[in-house]
């Protein structure tokens, strides 16, 4: 079985298995918050052990600056959904055509405290692309072992102050990359739809 397709299956089964999801950052306690929709793309890179590609965002944009993301934005009128934004946004962002990219499934929406609704798009891209980040908005384009992300030892839990309020995020380091905040929380969902 290809890895699109175990994905498929496993994508499939995790509301079957009463998983508990991340819903989004809880914003004053508003649980219907809707926000900006948004749509991000988990490239799994189809390979022996898969990875994730990531990005750096550059220092000098106004939001985000210098964190760590999965390549998206914001869905435009122009945009069939966030499927076609995912990869529109990847295409723009790290030079991933979308051809190229067998989309698997949809996971779990995620709220941001910054008021973003976001829908993460997972697909299977080719290993070893020629890719090429966008100076403008991608300082730094890397791939992070599948295997890693989806491990529960590696989603540290950290409590932090926004706003006042004390929030618990999770965390998780790879090499000297700091994933936190809506990433990480979105890449622990996606652990949790995918576990066995």
């Amino acid at each position: 079985m290809t890895l699109a397709a175990r994905l498929r299956v496993r994508m499939a089964a995790g509301d079957a298995r009463g998983t508990v999801f991340l819903p989004g950052d809880d914003i004053d306690g508003v649980e219907d918050m809707r926000g900006t929709p948004a749509a991000v793309l988990f490239a799994i890179t189809d390979r022996a052990e898969p990875g994730v590609l990531l990005t750096r965002r550059t220092e000098t944009l106004r939001a985000h600056a210098g964190q760590v993301a999965l390549p998206g934005g914001r869905i435009d009128p122009g945009d069939d959904g966030p499927v076609a934004a995912a990869l529109r946004e990847a295409e723009e962002e790290i030079g991933l055509p979308r051809h190229l990219a067998d989309v698997v499934g949809i996971a779990d929406r995620y709220r941001t405290v910054t008021g973003y609704d976001v829908t993460p798009v997972v697909a299977v891209v080719p290993p070893d692309l020629p890719l090429v980040p966008q100076e403008a908005e991608v300082a730094k384009l890397f791939e992070v072992p599948l295997a890693f992300l989806l491990a529960p030892e590696n989603h540290t839990p950290r409590t932090m102050i926004w706003r006042g309020r004390e929030r618990t995020i999770y965390e998780m380091t790879w090499d000297d990359n700091r994933i936190w905040g809506a990433t990480a929380a979105m890449i622990v969902n996606l652990a949790r739809r995918l576990a066995e």
